[in-house]
C-alpha cells in the first residue's frame, strides 16, 4: 500500500505483510525474475534487480530463494518463467486515484480479477493515463521522526536526495530512482535505522478522506494486495492518523 505514509500506515502495512509472509515471498520472487529477465542477472548493472533483491532481502527472503528467482528471469534455471508487468488505473471510493502495478503470466485472467476487485470495492477502472499523471515516480525513504532530527539527515542530502518532508511522526527522504540506492546506503552507514524504503509512484496531490470512504479505500487496497498477481498499489489518499489507527484496528 502507498499513499500516505503515516506511521499508522506503515504499521497497517507491517502487519498486513506479515500475515501473508508467504505469498508475500513469491510476490518478491517475482520481481526479481522479470528485472532480471529485463535487465540481466548482474544487481550492479540492473538497478531494478538490484532494488527488488534488497527488497526481499528486507523481507527475510532466503538467499538461495532469490538466486533462483534470478536464474529463472535470465533463463538459466530448468524452471525458466515468462512474467509481464502491467498497469491499471483507477478510481476508488471518495475518488482517491490509484495506480495497481501487476506481474503476471496470463494478462486476461488478471486484467479480469484486477476488475472484478475494483468494481466490487466501490471503485472503477479507468483508460491508460487517466490518474498517472497523478503521481511521480521517486524514491521515499522513511525515518521515524520521534528518534531523528534533520541534522542526523543531512547525510542523504549530500548522497543526492531531493527533499526532507515531515509528515506528521516521520521523515520522508525524497530522491530520484537513481539516486535511491545511494542515498538509502548514506543513511545506513550514518547509524540511521529505517522504517521504510521503496521506489514508488509517489502522489502529486492528496484527497482528503472521512472514516467512512477510508474504511472502503482500505478494504479495496489490502483486497488487492490478496491477489496473488498484484505487486503494488499506489493511491492519492490523505487520512487522518487517528482514522487509519481504527481502521488498521
Amino acid at each position: 500500500m502507498s499513499g500516505h505514509s503515516k506511521w499508522a500506515s506503515i504499521k497497517h502495512k507491517k502487519a498486513v505483510v506479515d500475515a501473508r509472509r508467504g505469498q508475500h515471498f513469491t510476490k518478491l520472487a517475482r520481481a526479481i525474475t522479470v528485472a532480471a529477465k529485463e535487465g540481466g542477472g548482474d544487481p550492479t548493472g540492473n538497478a531494478a534487480l538490484g532494488l527488488a533483491i534488497q527488497k526481499a532481502r528486507d523481507a527475510s527472503m532466503p538467499k538461495d530463494n532469490i538466486e533462483r528467482a534470478i536464474q529463472k528471469g535470465t533463463g538459466a534455471g530448468a524452471d525458466a518463467e515468462s512474467y509481464d508487468a502491467v498497469t491499471y488505473e483507477g478510481y476508488g471510493p471518495g475518488g482517491v486515484a490509484m495506480l495497481i502495478e501487476a506481474l503476471t503470466d496470463n494478462r486476461n485472467r488478471t486484467a479480469a480479477d484486477v476488475r472484478h476487485i475494483v468494481g466490487k470495492n466501490g471503485g472503477s477502472l479507468g483508460e491508460p493515463g487517466s490518474v498517472a499523471y497523478l503521481f511521480e515516480k521517486q524514491g521515499v525513504i522513511v525515518v521515524d521522526a520521534a528518534r531523528y532530527g534533520e541534522d542526523d539527515l543531512i547525510v542523504a542530502i549530500d548522497a543526492g536526495a531531493q527533499d526532507i518532508v515531515l509528515d506528521d511522526d516521520v521523515y520522508e527522504v525524497i530522491t530520484e530512482p537513481a539516486d535511491f540506492s545511494a542515498v538509502r546506503d548514506a543513511l545506513t552507514r550514518a547509524g540511521v535505522e529505517i522504517e521504510s524504503a521503496d521506489v514508488t509512484q509517489r502522489p502529486r496531490s492528496r484527497v482528503p478522506l472521512q472514516e467512512d470512504d477510508a474504511a472502503k479505500l482500505m478494504k479495496l487496497i489490502d483486497a488487492l494486495e490478496d491477489s496473488d498477481d498484484v505487486g503494488a498499489v499506489h493511491a492519492n489518499y490523505d487520512i487522518d492518523v487517528d482514522v487509519l489507527e481504527r481502521i488498521a484496528g
